[in-house]
């Protein structure tokens, strides 16, 4: 395997690093503490490509690839979480089915101005009584006419607060389970949308997450997105990207944490000198070091099949409940070397370890990647 990185590469990531350090770091306490949405990080990012990195430019993207996707999602994640995952959700789980499963005339009118971050998208499969078990699903749409007819609610949506465009999934066969269900795209100021109170969350509080009602919204039949009862293979294949940027965005988390703990280790005098002479915090480091390094190495690989088209689903299921965990692991392990000091929101890992639990979450739980991965495994 080739471990360099390509000029273009590299460009992407010192770009989303310089952009980090200057923008975000100064921030980024301030946008979790007063749970404020970053609007005008947002733009900037949309103005350099990163809000649909791996989107043609021909589409309005960036035109880039998955593992420019990956440099660029960790380097952002590591200075403010929240910004990271609404970078995510608007390339992943938005601009991704549009540019796989969308027509030329959606790609026109949806997908352009996604991935040119005119517009931010959302993405609406968890409900109340279906999340992992999307089987469950209640929301319905019927076909009326040349139109569809949604009524329903999804729940814990990322990004629906500030999004305009969300794609919906809803059960167009009612006891067919999952050959049941089709995708749709839903432009949020439809009438019969809205949205609840935003979520009050425990972290990645820069990022705005809240239920989305439908009450008798009719959509063109043309928003159909993918085939008809097909929208469960849509969800999953959308997944297989999006936890390759969740797992990215755990790799920052983690990162930070881990940066901040060595910074801390250095400076903080006991027993006679700085606590990183102490093996109980040396090997606390180590252990940190080698879970992000083995955690980026699994979602590296994940993007570059994904890049070169080839089977990628068991190694992103892979690289996603890998990271996340790390980060989770890293950042406790960070606030244990802080102390008591970690505890205080003085410092910035008491932040990095609200923020990383999530992570072990959305976009499919730990426990739901073991299946998969182990479904792959026993074929």
């Amino acid at each position: 395997m080739k471990f360099d990185f390509t000029e273009e590469q590299i460009m992407v990531r010192d770009t989303a690093r310089d952009f980090a350090v200057r923008e975000l770091d100064p921030i980024a306490a301030k946008l979790d503490e007063e749970c404020t949405y970053p609007a005008d990080k947002i733009e900037m990012l949309a103005e350099m490509g990163f809000l649909g990195v791996a989107i043609p430019e021909e589409n309005g993207g960036g035109g880039m690839d998955y593992v420019s996707y990956v440099l660029a999602m960790e380097e952002i994640s590591r200075a403010c979480a929240g910004t990271g995952v609404i970078m995510s959700v608007n390339n992943s789980l938005v601009c991704h089915p549009l540019f796989k499963f969308g027509t030329d005339e959606q790609k026109v009118e949806f997908l352009e101005p996604l991935a040119a971050g005119e517009k931010l998208g959302c993405f609406g499969l968890t409900e109340p009584g279906a999340g992992s078990d999307v089987s469950s699903m209640k929301t319905t749409a019927v076909l009326d006419g040349d139109e569809w007819v949604l009524n329903g609610e999804k729940n814990f949506i990322t990004n629906a607060p500030n999004a305009q465009i969300a794609i919906i999934f809803a059960n167009t066969d009612k006891g067919a389970g999952n050959r049941g269900i089709t995708a749709f795209v839903v432009p949020m100021d439809m009438k019969g949308v809205s949205c609840g109170p935003k979520e009050d969350k425990m972290g990645i509080r820069a990022s705005h997450s809240s239920s989305i009602f439908m009450e008798d919204v009719r959509i063109p039949a043309s928003n159909r997105l993918g085939d008809l009862n097909k929208g469960f293979k849509v969800a999953m294949i959308t997944l297989d990207a999006g936890r390759i940027g969740i797992a990215s965005q755990a790799l920052g988390i983690g990162r930070a944490a881990l940066e901040e703990a060595i910074e801390f280790a250095k400076e903080r005098q006991a027993f006679g000198g700085p606590i990183s002479r102490l093996q109980a915090i040396q090997f606390k480091l180590a252990d940190m070091a080698m879970r992000l390094d083995a955690a980026r190495l699994l979602t590296l690989n994940a993007a570059y099949l994904k890049d070169v088209g080839k089977p990628y689903s068991k190694e992103s299921a892979m690289c996603k409940v890998y990271a996340a965990e790390a980060s989770t692991y890293i950042s406790h392990q960070a606030l244990q070397i802080h102390g008591g000091y970690g505890y205080t929101k003085e410092y910035g890992v008491e932040r990095h370890y609200r923020d990383s639990r999530i992570t072990e979450i959305y976009e499919g739980t730990s426990e739901i990647q073991r299946i998969v991965i182990a479904a792959s495994l026993l074929r």
